[in-house]
């Protein structure tokens, strides 16, 4: 277990200097993944939508239900 105590001051001093290590995206970087998600997530619900309607169709042919 830590049983040291840090100071706080001292520990925003280390945080301040791990983040400054960070490499940060691009705008157009962040930009383009942003494009790419939203991209796969609608590609995703047309794909589970027809998968769905497929099923349902298939369902209400072999129970004979349905209209």
């Amino acid at each position: 277990m830590a049983s040291r105590t840090t100071n706080p001051f001292i520990f925003l001093q280390q945080v301040r200097s791990e983040t400054a290590k960070v490499t940060w995206p691009s705008r157009r970087e962040t930009l383009i993944s942003t494009a790419m998600v939203l991209a796969f997530a609608a590609l995703a619900a047309i794909f589970f939508f027809a998968a769905d309607q497929v099923m349902a169709w298939a369902i209400e042919l072999i129970l004979g239900i349905g209209v």
